[in-house]
């Protein structure tokens, strides 16, 4: 039972840091759930990545591109593709508008949210692993 972040480059932005994460993996082993994060540093990894997520059967998925955006959106086709094959929902996680997905990039099935706290990264991903955890406990 597992959550997993796909986890794009940020540059210009601080790093999170292990104790984000361990945070992050204490909220969900609270309620059960475990969480994988799986940082890509390029859009070939990160494509592998969510193929990995569908493979294991996540139960959900949180997908932070950061500066893979611009790459994926040169390319959509394979992004489009690795989306539309998740076997469960998505949210988007973004530190600024302007690396969301545009309508080129979206799988047939959109995401479930996309959260964007401009330059707080740590925000979006609390905020959308509060989603996911609250979706999971319905079913």
């Amino acid at each position: 039972m597992s959550i997993v972040i796909v986890q794009g480059a940020h540059s210009d932005s601080e790093p999170l840091g292990a104790d984000f994460y361990a945070g992050l993996r204490r909220l969900a082993a609270a309620v059960g759930r475990r969480l994988d994060v799986r940082p890509c540093a390029n859009l070939r990894e990160f494509l592998a990545q969510l193929g990995s997520a569908r493979a294991g059967n996540a139960e959900f998925v949180l997908i932070d591109p950061g500066e893979l955006a611009s790459q994926a959106l040169a390319q959509p086709e394979p992004l489009r593709q690795a989306l539309d094959a998740l076997p469960s929902a998505y949210i988007e996680v973004h530190d600024g508008s302007a690396t969301t997905l545009d309508e080129r990039l979206r799988a047939h099935a959109a995401p479930l949210a996309t959260i964007v706290i401009n330059r707080d990264l740590a925000a979006s991903y609390r905020i959308a692993l509060g989603i996911a955890l609250r979706r999971l406990g319905r079913g």
